[in-house]
């Protein structure tokens, strides 16, 4: 997922969307942990989906255009 296609996201789709990535992380745990986990990569990109999606919505509740730049 794109951090520009979620910017064109309102806060309820991002957080429904925050929700569907959670519940699919919570399945892909029980199927590691079973063996029947495929595709280990998609673990991984679900919990950066979810940051990424988290991130960009607490920038918009603070009413920013953009997040401040690290400095050091």
């Amino acid at each position: 997922m794109k951090p520009a296609d979620i910017r064109a996201m309102t806060i309820d789709q991002i957080d429904d969307e925050v929700l569907k990535l959670k519940k699919e992380h919570f399945n892909l745990r029980f199927q590691r942990a079973s063996g029947q986990l495929e595709n280990t990569a998609r673990v991984r990109q679900v919990r950066r989906d979810i940051a990424r999606l988290k991130t960009i919505a607490r920038v918009k509740r603070q009413g920013s255009a953009k997040p401040a730049a690290a400095k050091g």
